[in-house]
């Protein structure tokens, strides 16, 4: 079976459940976002989805990045 996808391999098929309990993909100001929940309420910017080369240019969504829940 060939999934074409543009998530990573360890999100599709998890070595350890626990590590990827805290991801989520969200929907941040038109961008789909890979992030990882933080205790002090926000998100930890993992990866980006989205297949627009701009999108990669917005400082604010930057892989590191925190923004707040939403």
């Amino acid at each position: 079976m060939i999934m074409y996808t543009l998530m990573p391999q360890e999100l599709m098929f998890p070595i350890n459940q626990e590590i990827f309990d805290n991801q989520v993909v969200i929907d941040y100001e038109g961008i789909s976002l890979l992030v990882q929940k933080k205790e002090s309420n926000e998100y930890e910017v993992l990866r980006i989805l989205s297949t627009d080369p701009n999108h990669y240019l917005h400082a604010p969504v930057q892989p590191g990045s925190k923004i707040p829940f939403i």
